[in-house]
């Protein structure tokens, strides 16, 4: 029986590793995972398909059904867009490659108003959900039965029995222990709430790896609130075991809106089998709104890796500063060959992230990659303040992004993320003040910071960077 169990590992292990050589996206990841899957099998083979994979099977057959559905309610918005939210094709020619990812344009006719933590954000959303007078989308990673948690309930508990109509989605990996009664309370009264079933289909039984980490509340079509808060009382520092929790979400009012919309309808649709009927295509130009945006979804049913994708024509479109904020710094070759150049073309590079962070693996990769970096004038800051979970960036002093998606292979391949990008000077000024605080909070990393470590604190940090394909 032990032979027959031990040849039966070794040949799921070849198996396997020929799996992760034609399919793991990155080398490093192929190598890291083949060389895995033949030494040791009996770890390995079960490791790589729970947590291995990075095409999220089902769901891109999905998405292409829905979007011959979708296709023409998109094709009449994005008329709609040009007709009276057209941006300026100055500033669409520098981000084509975004517009085409996203699968619709970059838009005016925005107002953007960035929320700096907890209290700013949450006010702000239930300020939407209590004026919607149509339907209300609602997606979060993690949701919890706690204080805010339940002041969320009760809003949507509220405008469903108005008879609003109000669809919740949220990712049952994230939301692990969130109470079967929450869901129900929701259901009876009227809310359509779903998990994201990540493990629906038969091929994705035992898997693992995939995350909805979206964020997004969308109020009629013409709001979106976009950013890295869950649903928990750690977001708006009521735990004190946390510490402050340092995030940002942003809140766009306009025809920029409809993306956050597709995104949800589209994860919708996986999740339940249907899509929510008679939403608003129509593009909503906000009264006074002069920022030009776009919402950018990303995932594994992408064709191509849409985070590092924009993340690198970001940092390469630089001429003056990148700074960029995650709670996560584990890039891939690309993005530190791009931060690299901009750093010795005289760019300010700036990467702000937490002194410490709530996984210890990803606090060591951290260093090696300060020095991979430091010597082209990058500077890494550590914020000091409480814990950075924010994921913000700023471009010069025109563009900035808020989103969901950290600096991490995760995000850049495996997680569904969503991130708003406003091209507005007055915007900009504000994330830009908005990282100098931030910075004052922070330290700098010294040139010599990790040279002076001790002998096994640098062992640590390079047999860390061993995991950094699939972390």
């Amino acid at each position: 029986m032990i032979v027959i169990l031990v040849i039966f590992f070794e040949v799921l292990g070849v198996l396997s590793a020929i799996h992760s050589v034609m399919h793991t996206r990155t080398p490093q990841g192929s190598i890291a995972w083949a060389v895995s899957l033949l030494t040791v099998p009996y770890v390995a083979v079960p490791a790589y398909w729970v947590f291995g994979r990075n095409k999220f099977n089902g769901y891109i057959l999905t998405r292409k059904n829905e979007l011959r559905a979708l296709d023409e309610l998109i094709q009449s918005a994005n008329k709609g867009i040009d007709l009276v939210a057209k941006a300026d094709d100055k500033k669409r020619g520098a981000i084509t490659g975004a517009e085409k990812m996203a699968r619709i344009p970059l838009t005016g006719g925005n107002n953007a108003k960035l929320l700096i933590d907890g209290d700013a954000t949450f006010t702000s959303i239930f300020e939407g959900i209590d004026a919607a007078k149509n339907y209300i989308l609602v997606q979060f990673y993690i949701v919890r039965d706690d204080k805010l948690g339940n002041e969320l309930k009760d809003r949507l508990f509220a405008k469903a029995r108005s008879g609003v109509r109000v669809f919740f989605l949220y990712d049952e990996i994230g939301s692990i222990g969130l109470a079967q009664s929450y869901s129900e309370e929701l259901r009876d009264a009227g809310v359509r709430i779903s998990p994201f079933h990540s493990r629906k289909g038969s091929g994705n039984r035992f898997q693992l790896n995939f995350r909805n980490h979206r964020k997004t509340v969308v109020v009629d079509g013409k709001v979106a609130w976009i950013g890295g808060h869950n649903v928990g009382d750690e977001y708006v520092g009521r735990d004190t075991s946390v510490g402050r929790w340092r995030d940002t979400h942003v809140r766009v009012e306009g025809p920029a809106a409809i993306g956050a919309q597709m995104a949800f309808v589209e994860d919708w649709q996986w999740a339940s089998d249907e899509r929510p009927a008679d939403l608003s295509w129509q593009p909503y130009r906000s009264p006074g709104g002069s920022a030009e945006a776009l919402v950018i979804a990303s995932g594994p049913a992408d064709e191509m890796e849409t985070t590092s994708l924009m993340f690198t024509q970001a940092i390469n479109s630089a001429t003056q500063r990148i700074w960029i904020a995650s709670p996560y710094f584990v890039p891939d070759d690309a993005i530190v060959q791009a931060l690299q150049l901009a750093g010795l073309r005289g760019v300010d590079v700036r990467i702000l992230i937490p002194e410490k962070t709530d996984i210890k693996l990803v606090t060591l990769v951290a260093y090696s990659y300060f020095a991979d970096v430091k010597s082209a004038g990058v500077n890494i800051y550590r914020y000091q303040d409480g814990f950075l979970h924010g994921k913000a960036m700023l471009v010069d002093d025109i563009a900035s992004t808020v989103g969901t998606a950290n600096f991490d292979n995760r995000s850049f391949r495996l997680n569904f993320e969503i991130t708003a990008l406003i091209i507005d000077e007055a915007f900009a000024s504000e994330v830009k003040k908005m990282f100098e605080d931030d910075f004052e909070a922070s330290r700098i990393m010294e040139p010599d910071e990790f040279d002076t470590k001790p002998f096994w604190f640098k062992l640590s940090v390079r047999f860390s960077r061993l995991f950094a394909p699939i972390l």
